[in-house]
C-alpha cells in the first residue's frame, strides 16, 4: 500500500489531524557545544518546543500539541516511567480529537520501551516512536527528519491498528521486532529476519505487512493504577560462565530470570543446573538467545519441559524481560507461560 500522507497539498480543504507529542528526552533532544560532535553530548537538555523550531513543515501535516513527560537519557529508563507513559498515551488517545501519538526518546532503550507500549496501550490509534543517533545541535543532526517522518506516520489513517511503530531514517519498523543494532550509524535500528514494516519519504508511506502477534486493544495487559513492575532480570550465558549471579537473585528475590543463551539459547552445564534449582524454587527461567537474531527451538538445546524453562520464541532478551514482567503482574500462571511468548 502506497499512499500520500493527508497533507493540505493532497486533501484539500481537509482539517488536519491532530497529533499529541510527548517528548521523554534522548539524544534527538541532546546537546553539545561543538557542531561537529555527536558522541560526547548532554542527551536530553533541549526541551520539546526547542525541538519543534527546528520541523517547521510539521504544521502541514498535523496540528500539533506537545507534553514534556521527561528529559532523561534513555540509558535511565525505568519501569515507574514506562508506567507514567502509558498512562498518559492512553489517556491522550481518549480523546476524540486526536489522531494518534508521538514519542521522541533515547535510542539506547528504545525497544524497550515500545514493546512495553505495544502490549499495554489500549487504543487502535496509531503510536509512533522516534528517536535520532545524533544530537540536535550536531552537523547534519537526523532528528528533524525522523520527528517530521514520524508525525506524517502517526497523522496518516492507514496506520492505525499496526501497534507501536518505530520510525527511524524513512523505516516503519514494529514495536515487536526492531532492535538497535549500531552504536553510531543513522541506519542503527533493524527489525531481523522478518524485516520492516514499510517506509516514509517526504509525503509517501509505504506499508508492507502487518504484525500478526497480539498487542494493544488485542493484548491482556492493563496496567492502569499500577505503580510497580516485579522484578525480572537479565542473565547471559558464555564460556566458563559463573553461577554466582543466579545464587545472589534468587537470595534477592527475583521472580524470574531471562537468559541470553549461546545460539539456540544453549546454556553453559552449571550455569543451566543452577537455573534448574532456581525454577525448582519458583522462578520462572526463560531462554532467550545472545545471537540477535532467529528463534530458540523450545526443547531444543535444553530440555525445557523437564528443567522447567521456558523459550523466548524469537524475542530479544530484554524484551522477554518486559512480557515476564508484565506476566507477573497480571498473576500468569506458569502452564501459560510458554504460550505467552509464542502469542506476544
Amino acid at each position: 500500500m502506497k499512499t500520500p500522507s493527508p497533507t493540505p497539498k493532497h486533501a484539500g480543504a481537509r482539517r488536519l489531524p491532530q497529533v499529541v507529542l510527548l517528548a521523554t528526552g534522548g539524544t534527538i533532544a541532546g546537546y553539545a557545544t561543538d557542531a561537529g560532535r555527536t558522541a560526547t553530548y548532554q542527551a536530553g537538555a533541549l526541551n520539546i518546543e526547542t525541538l519543534l523550531t527546528a520541523v517547521p513543515g510539521l504544521t502541514d501535516v498535523a496540528r500539533v500539541r506537545s507534553e514534556q513527560i521527561a528529559q532523561i537519557d534513555s540509558k535511565d529508563m525505568t519501569c515507574a516511567l514506562w508506567l507514567t507513559l502509558a498512562e498518559r498515551v492512553n489517556a491522550v488517545l481518549a480523546e476524540p480529537d486526536v489522531a494518534g501519538v508521538v514519542i521522541t526518546h533515547g535510542t539506547d532503550t528504545l525497544e524497550e520501551t515500545a514493546y512495553f507500549l505495544h502490549l499495554t496501550i489500549k487504543s487502535d490509534k496509531p503510536v509512533v516512536m522516534t528517536a535520532a543517533m545524533r544530537p540536535a545541535t550536531a552537523l547534519s543532526a537526523d532528528g528533524p527528519l525522523n520527528l517530521l517522518n514520524a508525525v506524517r506516520v502517526a497523522a496518516h489513517p492507514e496506520t492505525a491498528g499496526r501497534g507501536v511503530l518505530v520510525v527511524v531514517n524513512h523505516q516503519i519498523h514494529c514495536a515487536r521486532d526492531v532492535v538497535k543494532a549500531s552504536t553510531y550509524s543513522v541506519q542503527a535500528f533493524q527489525s531481523p529476519e522478518v524485516g520492516v514494516l514499510g517506509w516514509v519519504q517526504d509525503e509517501w508511506i509505504e506499508l508492507q505487512r502487518r504484525a500478526l502477534r497480539r498487542h494493544t486493544v488485542q493484548s491482556e495487559f492493563d496496567v492502569a493504577g499500577r505503580r510497580a513492575l516485579p522484578m525480572v532480570e537479565v542473565l547471559s550465558s558464555y564460556a566458563n560462565a559463573s553461577t554466582l549471579p543466579v545464587e545472589a537473585l534468587v537470595s534477592a528475590g527475583v521472580r524470574a530470570l531471562v537468559v541470553a543463551g549461546t545460539g539456540n539459547g544453549s546454556l553453559y552445564g552449571p550455569l543451566q543446573q543452577a537455573l534448574a534449582e532456581a525454577a525448582r524454587q519458583g522462578v520462572r527461567v526463560v531462554r532467550a538467545s545472545r545471537t540477535g537474531s532467529g528463534h530458540v527451538m523450545r526443547n531444543g538445546a535444553a530440555a525445557d519441559d523437564a528443567l522447567g524453562f521456558v523459550s523466548a520464541d524469537n524475542l530479544h532478551p530484554y524484551k522477554a524481560r518486559v512480557l515476564a514482567m508484565l506476566a507477573l503482574a497480571h498473576d500468569i500462571p506458569a502452564d501459560r507461560w510458554q504460550a505467552l511468548f509464542e502469542t506476544y
